[in-house]
C-alpha cells in the first residue's frame, strides 16, 4: 500500500463518514481497481463489528483508517506541521 497524502487523508476523515473508491484513490493515489481491493479488508472488519453503510459500495471511514493502520492523531500532527512549514 502506498503512503497516504496526509492533508487529503485528514480532510476526508473529517468530511466523510463513509468513503468509496474515489476517496480512497484520492488519499493514496491508487487506481480504482486497487481502491476496490483495499475496501475488501475493511468490509470484512465492518462485518465483524456489524457496522453497515448507508451507501452500497462504501466503507466506514473510521474502520477503514483502522484497518489500513492510519492513526488520525498522528496524521493531524503531521498536517499541522505541513501547514506551519508552508506559512
Amino acid at each position: 500500500m502506498k503512503s497516504p497524502d496526509v492533508l487529503t487523508a485528514v480532510r476526508i476523515y473529517y468530511e466523510k463518514i463513509e468513503i468509496g473508491s474515489k476517496e480512497i484513490a484520492e488519499i493514496f493515489g491508487v487506481s480504482n481497481t486497487t481502491a476496490v481491493s483495499m475496501k475488501k479488508a475493511v468490509k470484512q472488519k465492518m462485518a465483524e463489528k456489524t457496522v453497515k453503510c448507508m451507501i452500497r459500495g462504501n466503507v466506514n471511514t473510521k474502520i477503514a483508517f483502522e484497518v489500513w493502520g492510519l492513526d488520525i492523531v498522528d496524521l493531524e500532527k503531521r498536517a499541522a506541521k505541513i501547514k506551519a512549514l508552508l506559512n
